[in-house]
Protein backbone atom coordinates (compact mmCIF):
# COMPACT_ATOMS: atom_id res chain seq x y z
CA UNK A 1 0.00 0.00 0.00
CA UNK A 2 1.09 3.52 -1.03
CA UNK A 3 0.42 6.55 1.25
CA UNK A 4 1.14 10.06 -0.06
CA UNK A 5 1.12 12.98 2.23
CA UNK A 6 0.89 16.36 1.03
CA UNK A 7 2.96 19.66 3.24
CA UNK A 8 3.28 23.26 2.51
CA UNK A 9 -0.33 24.77 1.68
CA UNK A 10 -1.31 27.81 3.14
CA UNK A 11 -2.53 31.30 2.67
CA UNK A 12 -0.41 33.38 0.32
CA UNK A 13 -0.80 36.88 -1.47
CA UNK A 14 -1.11 37.18 -5.00
CA UNK A 15 2.03 37.65 -6.52
CA UNK A 16 4.02 35.75 -3.52
CA UNK A 17 5.12 31.48 -3.72
CA UNK A 18 4.69 28.92 -1.71
CA UNK A 19 6.58 24.99 -2.28
CA UNK A 20 4.22 22.23 -2.14
CA UNK A 21 6.06 18.70 -1.19
CA UNK A 22 4.49 15.38 -1.77
CA UNK A 23 6.28 12.50 0.26
CA UNK A 24 5.32 8.66 -0.82
CA UNK A 25 5.79 5.62 1.19
CA UNK A 26 6.47 2.09 -0.56
CA UNK A 27 9.15 1.53 -2.98
CA UNK A 28 7.59 1.96 -5.98
CA UNK A 29 7.70 5.88 -5.87
CA UNK A 30 10.96 6.13 -8.13
CA UNK A 31 9.28 3.80 -10.96
CA UNK A 32 6.51 5.75 -11.49
CA UNK A 33 4.95 9.13 -12.84
CA UNK A 34 3.88 11.88 -10.35
CA UNK A 35 1.17 14.39 -10.93
CA UNK A 36 -0.17 17.30 -8.91
CA UNK A 37 -4.13 18.02 -9.63
CA UNK A 38 -5.85 20.89 -8.35
CA UNK A 39 -9.99 21.00 -7.26
CA UNK A 40 -12.18 23.51 -6.92
CA UNK A 41 -15.71 23.00 -5.07
CA UNK A 42 -18.07 22.31 -7.99
CA UNK A 43 -15.49 21.78 -10.44
CA UNK A 44 -13.28 18.57 -11.79
CA UNK A 45 -9.75 17.92 -10.65
CA UNK A 46 -7.44 19.57 -13.06
CA UNK A 47 -4.03 18.39 -13.35
CA UNK A 48 -1.35 21.17 -13.03
CA UNK A 49 1.63 19.37 -13.70
CA UNK A 50 2.93 16.03 -14.04
CA UNK A 51 6.55 14.14 -14.19
CA UNK A 52 7.64 11.12 -15.48
CA UNK A 53 10.24 8.46 -13.81
CA UNK A 54 12.64 9.49 -15.85
CA UNK A 55 12.09 13.11 -15.42
CA UNK A 56 10.17 14.41 -18.11
CA UNK A 57 7.64 17.14 -16.54
CA UNK A 58 4.05 18.64 -18.58
CA UNK A 59 1.84 21.58 -17.17
CA UNK A 60 -1.29 23.24 -17.58
CA UNK A 61 -1.60 25.67 -19.79
CA UNK A 62 -2.49 27.69 -16.69
CA UNK A 63 0.56 27.48 -14.95
CA UNK A 64 3.00 27.66 -17.65
CA UNK A 65 5.79 29.56 -16.48
CA UNK A 66 4.97 29.60 -12.99
CA UNK A 67 4.85 26.53 -11.61
CA UNK A 68 7.58 23.83 -11.52
CA UNK A 69 6.80 20.40 -10.50
CA UNK A 70 10.16 18.23 -9.73
CA UNK A 71 11.30 14.87 -7.86
CA UNK A 72 13.87 13.60 -5.58
CA UNK A 73 13.92 9.40 -6.15
CA UNK A 74 16.18 9.15 -3.27
CA UNK A 75 13.63 11.21 -1.02
CA UNK A 76 10.61 9.19 -2.16
CA UNK A 77 9.60 13.01 -2.67
CA UNK A 78 7.85 15.25 -5.86
CA UNK A 79 7.65 18.97 -5.15
CA UNK A 80 5.59 21.74 -7.04
CA UNK A 81 7.15 25.29 -6.93
CA UNK A 82 4.56 27.84 -7.50
CA UNK A 83 5.73 31.50 -8.30
CA UNK A 84 3.75 34.45 -9.01
CA UNK A 85 0.22 32.74 -7.67
CA UNK A 86 -2.90 34.37 -8.86
CA UNK A 87 -6.52 34.72 -6.92
CA UNK A 88 -7.54 31.61 -9.55
CA UNK A 89 -4.63 29.65 -8.35
CA UNK A 90 -6.94 29.17 -4.73
CA UNK A 91 -7.71 25.11 -4.76
CA UNK A 92 -7.39 22.07 -2.78
CA UNK A 93 -3.80 20.56 -4.47
CA UNK A 94 -3.73 16.90 -4.75
CA UNK A 95 -0.58 14.75 -5.50
CA UNK A 96 -0.89 11.37 -7.52
CA UNK A 97 0.98 8.41 -8.10
CA UNK A 98 -0.25 7.49 -11.22
CA UNK A 99 -3.78 7.91 -10.79
CA UNK A 100 -3.93 4.91 -8.47
CA UNK A 101 -2.68 6.79 -5.22
CA UNK A 102 -3.97 9.76 -3.85
CA UNK A 103 -2.91 12.06 -1.01
CA UNK A 104 -5.15 13.87 0.99
CA UNK A 105 -4.86 17.41 -0.41
CA UNK A 106 -3.33 20.91 0.73
CA UNK A 107 -5.57 24.19 0.65
CA UNK A 108 -3.50 26.82 -1.54
CA UNK A 109 -5.36 30.27 -0.88
CA UNK A 110 -4.33 33.30 -2.74
CA UNK A 111 -5.35 36.87 -1.62
CA UNK A 112 -5.86 39.48 -4.18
Amino acid sequence: QVQLVESGGGLVQAGGSLRLSCSASGTIFRSNAMGWYRQVPGKQYELVAGITSGGITNYADSVKGRFTISRDNAKNTVYLQMNSLKPEDTAVYYCALGTTYWGQGTQVTVSS
